[in-house]
């Protein structure tokens, strides 16, 4: 993810999670320690190509985001999104392989994430990756006063990814 497409990101965000929707500020604060020497996030997007009908050098619409944050031998999952028409493509399994392959690089041990209890979907694809479950924030997500699950893999470098599941 560069500075350029935190707008289209921002257009996703705002359609996904219309009630806690992280801000532009978010983003280029991330966005900031994901470059140089001293990087401790990783930031990608995945966009389709432009249309037929586009112009030349069109950038085509960003349809999924993510993002990994990295803190000594520890790195937690910020953000993961992908665009509702692109649900049950694998997007989200692409996505995900790619932050655990940068929390590899970052030479973490073991990687964290909260994800809504009501988000099976998203617990299902954690869990193919190894993910397990390790405990609750209560009201972790607002409005609503929902509770988060916390995940933990350990040894990302190890982690089943799409390219070892036959279901990708």
């Amino acid at each position: 993810m560069r500075w350029w497409d935190i707008g289209p990101v921002l257009e996703l965000e705002h359609e996904l999670f219309p009630d806690d929707a992280w801000s532009a500020g978010m983003f280029w604060s991330e966005l900031a320690h994901a470059r140089g020497p001293q990087s401790t996030r990783r930031y990608v997007v995945a966009e389709l190509p432009p249309d037929s009908g586009s112009a030349e050098g069109a950038p085509g619409r960003i349809v999924g985001y993510a993002g990994l944050a990295a803190i000594g031998d520890l790195a937690d999952v910020q953000t993961i999104a992908v665009a509702r028409d692109q649900w049950g493509t694998g997007l989200g399994a692409r996505l995900l392989a790619e932050l655990l392959r940068a929390a590899t690089a970052f030479e973490c041990a073991e990687v964290l994430l909260e994800v809504r209890v009501d988000n099976t979907r998203a617990q299902k694809l954690y869990e193919r990756f190894g993910f397990e479950p390790i405990g609750f924030r209560r009201g972790y997500y607002q409005p609503g006063n929902v509770d988060a699950l916390v995940m933990r893999l350990t040894d990302p470098a190890q982690a089943r990814t799409e390219s070892s599941e036959s279901n990708g």
